[in-house]
C-alpha cells in the first residue's frame, strides 16, 4: 500500500545574516495509512523543522530540497493554492503550546468555526453544530456552554483538547502532533494519549508524533525515527528500538531518566519555612457595586514545613493549588494562616516590611525563555538581584557572575550573550544562577524541568541536588513529573482542588499511597493510565 506521507532525502537550510544553518540533512521516512510514526530526539535535532516542511510552513529564510509527497502529490515547490487546500484539511497540526496557538481575543466557537468555513461548505447553525459535535468527541464537557469561552478561561488540558478538535474538524488523513502533551499534568497527558489512540482507531488517522518523551513513544507509536543533529540515526518498529537499540545516541536517550534519591537531611537541620492552616480564597465580584458573590477556594488548610537541605514536592493536577501555595509562602499573594520564615512570622508583614526577606526567598519558573528579559545580557540578568537588594559583594560583580555561572555548568565566556542565543537547558541554568547568586535560604522551583529534554532534565536534577547539598538549601518543588519529584523530594504533599489529600515522606507516598487520588496519579505517571 502506498504511504500517506513519503519524505525522501530532505535537506533544510536557514540563511540569516549571510550565515547558513543546516537544520535537516538527508532525512527519509514514510507514514503508512493508519500508522503512527514518532520522531524523537533532543531540542535542535530537526524534528519540528522536518514536520513543518511537509506543508511548507518554514518561512522565507528556509531553503529545502529533496522530496515530500502526500498521497503521491509533491509538496516541495507546490503552489500556494495547492498548499492551502492541503493545510488544515488533509494534513492538520497540533502544536506544543495551546495558549500561544489559540487567539486570546476570539471565542472557542469563532476559532473552530473559522476552520470549517475555510475548508467546508457549511454556514450558520451547521457550523455551530459541527463545532459542538467535535468538542464533545474530544471530551469537552458541557460543550455548548464552552462555545463562548476564551482560551484563558480553559485549563491546559481543555485548551489542548480544543487544539485537537480544531485539527480534526475537517477530517484529515494525516495528523502531525508536535509535543502535544509536554506541558500537561500526567493525568491529562494520559487522557490526551488515550483520546488520540481512540480517534486513530475510529477514523483511520495516520499520525506523525513529535516528542522528546520516550515514555509516550512506547505507548503510542508503531515505528520510531530517532533524530540527532538534523539526521535520522536509527529507525525501526517501536518494540525493536526500545528492546534492542543499536545507535549510541538512542541508547543514551533511553537511559536518560532522573533516578536516585536526594541526600539525607541532617537531624539538627533548622526549619526554614512552615505554614499552618494556610487558606487562599479569591473573591468573585459581581454587579455594578462589585459585591462579593462567592469565592474561588484555591487552597484550603495547607500545613507544611521544610528544613535546610530538604525538598518538599507539591504534586497534583492543574488548578489544584500547587503554585498558589508557593506564591503565598513567598508573600506574593494574600492568604490567611500562619507563615513562618526562619523563625519569624511573615504573614502579617507589609510589602515594605518583607523587603529584607526577599533575597533569601527566590523562585525558578517553568519557562526559562519567558522569565528572562530578551533585552538584557546574561551578566545583567544574573547580577540584577544584587542591584535590586543593594548587596555589595565587596568584589567586582562580573567576577561573582563568572563564579556562579561556573557553578551551574555554564562557561563565563558566554555572559555577554542574550537569552535567545542559548538552548532551553542553558536558559534554565541561567535562571537558576540568577536565583543562586543571592545565596538564598529557600528556593521555589515551579515546574523547572517540564519543558526540557530528558537528558537535560537529568542534568538539571543533578545540578539542583548538588547546589542543595553544598549550600543547605530548602526547596519547594512543584511538578507534574512524578519521576523527577521522586528523585528530588524528601517529603511530598498531594493536592487536589485546593485540598491537601495526602502528605508525608516521599518513600511512603510513592510506595504506599493511602488515597485513591494519589494511587491514580501514580498510575498515570508510571503506567500511563488515565484517571
Amino acid at each position: 500500500m502506498k504511504p500517506v506521507l513519503e519524505v525522501s532525502n530532505l535537506n533544510v537550510r536557514f540563511r540569516q545574516d549571510g550565515a547558513v544553518t543546516h537544520a535537516v540533512r538527508g532525512v527519509s521516512f514514510t507514514v503508512g495509512r493508519g500508522e503512527t510514526v514518532a520522531l524523537v530526539g533532543e531540542s535542535g535535532s530537526g524534528k519540528s523543522v522536518t514536520a513543518l516542511s511537509t506543508v511548507q510552513l518554514l518561512g522565507d529564510s528556509a531553503q529545502s530540497d529533496g522530496s515530500i509527497t502526500y498521497e503521491g502529490r509533491e509538496m516541495l515547490g507546490a503552489s500556494e493554492a495547492d498548499l492551502r487546500r492541503v493545510r488544515g484539511n488533509d494534513i492538520s497540526f497540533i502544536f506544543q503550546e495551546p495558549m500561544t496557538s489559540l487567539n486570546p481575543l476570539h471565542t472557542i466557537e469563532r476559532q473552530l468555526g473559522e476552520s470549517i468555513v475555510l475548508h467546508q461548505d457549511l454556514r450558520g447553525d451547521a457550523v455551530r453544530a459541527r463545532v459542538i459535535e467535535m468538542l464533545e468527541q474530544v471530551g469537552i464537557r458541557d460543550a455548548e456552554r464552552r462555545l463562548t469561552a476564551y482560551p484563558h478561561e480553559l485549563s491546559g488540558g481543555q485548551r489542548q483538547r480544543v487544539m485537537i478538535a480544531m485539527a480534526l474538524l475537517n477530517g484529515p488523513d494525516l495528523l502531525i502532533a508536535d509535543e502535544p502533551t509536554t506541558a500537561l499534568d500526567v493525568t491529562i497527558q494520559a487522557q490526551i494519549l488515550d483520546l488520540l489512540a481512540e480517534l486513530k482507531a475510529s477514523q483511520g488517522l495516520s499520525m506523525l508524533f513529535i516528542t522528546h518523551d520516550l515514555t509516550i513513544v512506547r505507548k503510542i507509536a508503531d515505528r520510531v525515527c530517532v533524530m540527532k543533529d538534523g539526521e535520522i540515526v536509527e529507525t525501526g518498529p517501536t518494540a525493536e528500538i526500545f528492546g534492542n537499540p543499536q545507535h549510541p545516541y538512542t541508547q543514551m536517550l533511553l537511559a536518560a531518566e532522573s533516578a536516585g534519591v536526594p541526600a539525607p537531611v541532617a537531624a539538627d537541620a533548622p526549619v526554614v519555612a512552615q505554614t499552618e492552616q494556610l487558606k487562599i480564597w479569591f473573591p468573585i465580584y459581581r454587579g455594578l457595586l462589585k459585591r462579593t458573590a462567592g469565592y474561588v477556594k484555591a487552597v484550603n488548610d495547607a500545613t507544611l514545613s521544610v528544613r535546610a537541605g530538604e525538598t518538599i514536592g507539591i504534586v497534583g493536577e492543574s488548578g489544584s493549588g500547587k503554585t498558589t501555595t508557593a506564591l503565598a509562602i513567598m508573600r506574593l499573594i494574600r492568604s490567611e494562616g500562619a507563615i513562618t520564615f526562619q523563625g519569624d512570622r511573615i504573614d502579617g508583614l507589609s510589602q515594605r516590611q518583607m523587603r529584607p526577606y526577599r533575597s533569601d526567598i527566590q523562585i525558578v519558573f517553568q519557562d526559562p525563555y519567558g522569565s528572562l528579559s530578551p533585552r538584557m545580557t546574561v551578566e545583567q540578568i544574573i547580577a540584577e538581584g544584587l542591584t535590586i537588594h543593594n548587596i555589595d559583594p565587596g568584589r567586582p560583580r562580573r567576577d561573582m557572575v563568572a563564579e556562579i555561572m561556573t557553578e551551574v555548568g555554564l562557561s563565563p565566556d558566554l555572559m555577554d550573550r542574550y537569552p535567545h542565543e542559548f538552548s532551553g537547558g542553558q536558559r534554565q541554568r541561567i535562571a537558576i544562577a540568577r536565583a543562586m547568586i543571592l545565596r538564598p535560604k529557600l528556593v521555589v522551583l515551579d515546574e523547572p524541568t517540564s519543558a526540557l529534554d530528558m537528558t537535560v532534565q537529568v542534568q538539571i536534577v543533578e545540578l539542583l541536588r548538588d547546589l542543595q547539598q553544598r549550600y543547605g538549601l530548602a526547596y519547594i518543588f512543584i511538578s507534574h513529573d512524578l519521576k523527577v519529584v521522586r528523585a528530588l523530594s524528601h517529603k511530598v504533599m498531594v493536592m487536589k482542588q485546593g485540598d491537601v489529600v495526602e502528605a508525608g515522606p516521599a518513600a511512603d507516598i510513592f510506595d504506599n499511597p493511602r488515597t485513591d487520588y494519589t494511587r491514580a496519579l501514580m498510575a498515570a505517571a508510571f503506567e500511563g493510565r488515565a484517571i
